[in-house]
C-alpha cells in the first residue's frame, strides 16, 4: 500500500496544525534512509520522520522513535549545522503530487537569517530526502544520484534542485469532475473502471481507486466500456463527493485490519471494497494510523539491516557444520564395517599355512557363516599372508578408534549447530541495538567474531534487563532475550521455587514464573507457556508443546554452550502461542 498524493495532503494539514512556527530542537538519522525532526512548540516536542524507505516512504508525525547510532553520520551532523534553531515557517505540496516541501527560517554562519527547504519526495525506490537552500541548490540528500544512476535527473549537491517530472494526469484541485468523466468516457482500450481511475486522476492510489469502482458496480469491477447510464451518474456524484475531501482536507484516516490483526490497506476514506472480510477501524490521526501501519514493517526491516553481518556469519557457520557432519557421517557409514576387516584377518591366518606370498587373493572358507561358504579376500602380493593378516587387524583397529571419535565428534558438531540455531532464532527476535549488541558480544565470547578493542580496552555489554510480564491472576513472568540472558536468568535470578518454562525441542527464550512464594496456579502456567511459545520459532504455529519444572530441577552440564540447560522432572503443555500486553 502506497501513500498517496490526497493522503499526504491530509497529513502535510495534519503537520501545519501542529508544528507550523515550531523550531528545530533535534535532528537524528537511525539508518541511511531515514531522518527524524524534533521540533520544540509550546505544547511540547513534535517529531517528523522523514522516511526514504522503498516500500514504506513517508512522513509524519512520529510518537515511535527508532533507535539511533552511538555515531551521527555525516549528513545527520550537517543537518544539525543548517537546521538547527530553525523555525518552521511553511508546509507546502504542489498540487497533488506525492512531494511535500518542509520550509525553515535558519542562521547561517554569518549570523543571516535564510530559507532552508527539506523537501521529501515518496516515489517508492526513486524516494528521498533533499535540503535545498535559498537559492535552489541541493545541499546534499539522503540518496545522492549521480550520472551512472540516472540521466534524466540528478540529485547532488551543488546542482539546482529540479522537481520529478509531473504525470499527465487530472488534478482534483485544479479540474473539474465533469472533465475526469470526459477522460474518462474517451478511453479507447478496454480497461477495468479503478484501472481507468488510477491512469486519469492524479494523487490517488488503488484503495481509492477500487473503492469507487466497487460502489459504482456493485461489488463488481467493470470495465468503462460497460458502464450504463445510470452507472455513469453514480460515479459523477461520486467524484464529486471525492473532489470535495480532497479540496477541503476533510477526509478522515481509515485503515482496514486483517483477521490476523495485520493492517491490510488504509486511505483517507472510508473502505468498504472488502465487504466484511477486513474490519475497517477509523484513527485518531493520519500521522498515528501510519505509525501503526508501518511500524511492525519497519522495525523488521531495521533489525534486518543492521544484523545482516551478524545472519551472515551464523548462516555461514551452520553451512560449514552441516558439510562437516555430513562428511564425518559417510565416514561413520564406513567404520560399520570394521567386523568384516577383522574377519578377513582372522581367516587369512587360519589359513596361512596353505597361502604364500605373492597371491592375489585368498580363496577360504569363512567359517563364520553356516556353510562354510567360500569368501575372497583381496591380498598384497608384496606382503605375506601373516603381514596381510596384520594389515586387516590394524585396519580394523582403526576403524573402531575413528568411530569412538567421530561419534564424538558428529555429537559436539550437533550441539554446535543446534546453538546456532538458538541464535539465529534469538537474533530474528532482536528488537534494539542492544540485543544485537548482546548476540555479538556472545559470539565474540564464544570464539566465532574476533574481538575489536577501542584503545586497547576490551568492550563489554551490560546486559539488558529480560522482558517483563504480568498473568492474569498477578504472577510476574519474565523472558530472556538471548542465550547469555537466559542464561543469568534461568541460572542466577531465579529462585528455585519459581517455574521454569521452554518449547519442547525448539529453540525459544527461557521463561520464568517468579512464584514470590506463592503456589503457581494453572491459569499462570498456561499464559506464561503461551508466552513462552510466542518467544520462540514455533511463534506461527498452533499447539506447541512447552515444558515446565521447578528451577531447581534446571542445570547447566559442564563446558555447554550459552543456553544450553537440561532439566528433569517436567510436565507438558501444549498452547497456542499469545503475548498479552507488557507491564511496566
Amino acid at each position: 500500500m502506497a501513500l498517496d498524493g490526497a493522503f499526504l495532503r491530509h497529513v502535510a494539514k495534519e503537520i501545519e496544525v501542529a508544528a507550523l512556527g515550531a523550531r528545530v530542537d533535534k535532528i537524528y538519522q537511525p539508518n541511511r534512509e531515514e531522518i527524524v525532526v524534533s521540533l520544540r512548540t509550546k505544547q511540547g516536542a513534535v517529531r517528523l520522520l522523514l522516511s526514504a524507505r522503498a516500500n514504506s516512504a513517508r512522513v509524519h508525525i512520529t510518537e515511535h522513535v527508532p533507535e539511533n547510532p552511538k555515531q551521527p553520520p555525516m549528513l545527520c551532523m550537517l543537518l544539525r549545522k543548517k537546521l538547527g534553531g530553525a523555525k518552521l515557517t511553511a508546509v507546502c505540496q504542489t498540487e497533488l503530487e506525492r512531494v511535500l516541501c518542509l520550509k525553515f527560517d535558519a542562521y547561517n554562519e554569518l549570523g543571516d537569517l535564510v530559507a532552508c527547504i527539506l523537501i521529501v519526495e515518496i516515489m517508492g525506490r526513486h524516494s528521498n530526502v533533499i535540503l535545498v537552500d535559498h537559492e535552489g541548490k541541493i545541499v546534499d540528500a539522503l540518496k545522492r544520484v549521480d550520472e551512472q544512476m540516472s540521466s534524466q535527473r540528478l540529485v547532488l549537491p551543488g546542482l539546482f534542485y529540479r522537481s520529478p517530472p509531473p504525470q499527465n494526469k487530472l488534478c482534483m484541485l485544479t479540474c473539474t469532475v465533469q472533465k475526469v468523466i470526459v477522460t474518462l468516457q474517451s478511453v479507447q482500450k478496454v480497461m477495468s473502471l479503478s484501472d481507468a481511475l488510477l491512469y486519469t486522476l492524479q494523487g490517488v492510489s488503488p484503495v481509492v481507486c477500487r473503492e469507487l469502482a466497487d460502489q459504482v458496480g456493485q461489488g463488481d469491477d467493470l470495465s468503462v466500456q460497460q458502464l450504463t447510464e445510470p452507472q455513469w451518474t453514480t460515479l459523477q456524484q461520486l467524484l464529486s463527493a471525492l473532489f470535495a475531501v480532497v479540496k477541503t482536507g476533510s477526509g478522515k484516516p481509515y485503515m482496514g485490519i486483517g483477521v490476523n490483526g495485520k493492517p491490510v490497506d488504509f486511505s483517507f476514506i472510508s473502505i468498504e471494497q472488502y465487504h466484511g472480510a477486513v474490519n475497517v477501524t477509523e484513527m485518531r490521526s493520519f500521522s498515528k494510523l501510519l505509525d501503526f501501519f508501518y511500524q511492525e514493517r519497519d522495525q523488521i526491516e531495521r533489525m534486518r539491516v543492521r544484523s545482516q553481518d551478524l545472519a551472515r556469519l551464523l548462516a555461514n557457520t551452520a553451512e560449514r557444520l552441516s558439510k562437516k557432519m555430513n562428511v564425518q557421517a559417510a565416514e561413520l557409514t564406513q567404520c560399520e564395517h570394521r567386523e568384516t576387516l577383522k574377519m578377513y584377518g582372522d581367516l587369512i591366518t587360519a589359513n596361512a599355512y596353505r597361502l604364500q606370498k605373492g597371491d592375489m587373493y585368498a580363496q577360504v572358507e569363512n567359517f563364520y557363516e553356516e556353510g562354510n561358504p567360500t569368501v575372497s579376500i583381496l591380498m598384497d602380493p608384496l606382503m605375506t599372508p601373516s603381514q596381510n593378516a596384520q594389515k586387516y587387524y590394524k585396519e580394523y583397529r582403526k576403524a573402531r578408534t575413528a568411530e569412538g571419535k567421530l561419534k564424538e565428534q558428529l555429537e559436539r558438531a550437533r550441539q554446535e549447530l543446534s546453538y546456532i540455531d538458538t541464535v539465529q532464532e534469538a537474533l530474528g527476535r532482536a528488537e534494539k541495538e542492544q540485543d544485537l549488541s548482546e548476540i555479538r558480544q556472545e559470539l565474540i565470547e564464544q570464539g566465532y567474531i574476533r574481538e575489536k578493542k577501542i584503545n586497547g580496552k576490551r568492550q563489554n555489554t551490560a546486559l539488558a534487563v529480560p522482558m517483563k510480564f504480568q498473568t492474569s491472576d498477578g504472577f510476574t513472568v519474565l523472558v530472556g532475550r538471548n542465550n547469555r540472558q537466559n542464561d543469568k536468568l534461568t541460572l542466577k535470578d531465579a529462585n528455585n521455587h519459581d517455574l521454569w518454562l521452554h518449547v519442547k525441542n525448539i529453540p525459544g527464550s527461557h521463561t520464568i514464573i517468579v512464584s514470590d512464594h506463592k503456589t503457581i496456579t494453572d491459569r499462570a502456567i498456561l499464559e506464561a507457556a503461551q508466552i513462552a511459545a510466542y518467544y520462540s520459532r514455533a511463534k506461527d504455529s498452533s499447539q506447541v508443546p512447552v515444558d515446565y519444572t521447578f528451577v531447581r530441577y534446571v542445570s547447566k552440564p559442564q563446558g555447554a554452550k550459552p543456553g544450553m540447560v537440561i532439566y528433569v522432572k517436567n510436565k507438558t503443555v501444549y498452547v497456542t502461542p499469545a503475548l498479552p500486553q507488557p507491564k511496566d
